[in-house]
């Protein structure tokens, strides 16, 4: 899975990030409260692990806020407080489970193995355009019954492409929010990724799904 972990305290989010990554996920980090909600709102992630005390704010109100935006990314709470009252509160914003501080590793990896279970069976993970269909929560592509292999930055790629279907997106827009990178006009970067993401598609069917729009940027078109 594609994790982000949203925690200020350094030694804590050093050993969630070494644990998540011996399972074999993909780790990105925030220290506080505005990155991980900008990151939580603008990156396609499996999960969320969202401390609740931030310098710059508090857990409560990130995940509300990108429950507003409808980023339905499981959260996993990670808290001191042991208080029943805040454990509900978690729940009402949008949480999915409550974990307390100090834990025990094994725990973290079985509640958040719980929730993909949990993610899975609701369907909610599942984006479709015609023949293509993407698992978000397992980040598998198929075109009809047929596997298709992306790599990171492709999928993520399709992923934007699908939540932001039959609208014209710049090459700038790209370079932000899948990327989180300054656009260079001097370099080729978005295209060739969009000639990989195109060509891999183009094995599976012969729809055209990626639009160049001249002067203008990309359209991936959907009727479905």
């Amino acid at each position: 899975m594609n994790i982000l972990v949203v925690e200020d305290d350094p030694s804590v989010r050093t050993l969630v990030k070494a644990v998540l990554e011996h399972n074999g996920n993909e780790v990105s980090t925030a220290e506080t409260a505005a990155d991980g909600q900008s990151k939580a709102i603008e990156n396609a992630y499996d999960m969320i692990v969202l401390d609740l005390g931030l310098p710059d704010g508090d857990g409560y109100e990130v995940c509300k806020n990108i429950r507003d935006e409808n980023v339905a990314t499981p959260v996993l709470i990670l808290s001191g407080e042991q208080e029943t009252d805040v454990k509900v509160k978690c729940l009402k914003v949008g949480a999915d489970d409550y974990l307390t501080k100090p834990f025990n590793t094994e725990e973290l990896i079985a509640r958040m193995e719980a929730i993909k279970r949990r993610t899975a069976a609701s369907g909610d993970q599942t984006l479709t355009c015609g023949e293509l269909k993407v698992d978000l929560l397992n980040r598998e592509f198929m075109i009809n019954t047929e596997k298709v292999q992306l790599t990171n930055n492709e999928f993520n790629l399709l992923v934007y492409f699908l939540k932001n279907r039959n609208r014209v997106i710049t090459q700038e827009e790209l370079a932000e929010k899948v990327w989180d990178i300054h656009f260079d006009t001097q370099t080729n970067y978005i295209n060739v990724y969009i000639s990989y993401l195109r060509k891999k598609i183009r094995e599976h069917t012969e729809t055209d799904y990626i639009e160049t729009v001249r002067k203008k940027g990309f359209t991936f078109r959907c009727d479905g």
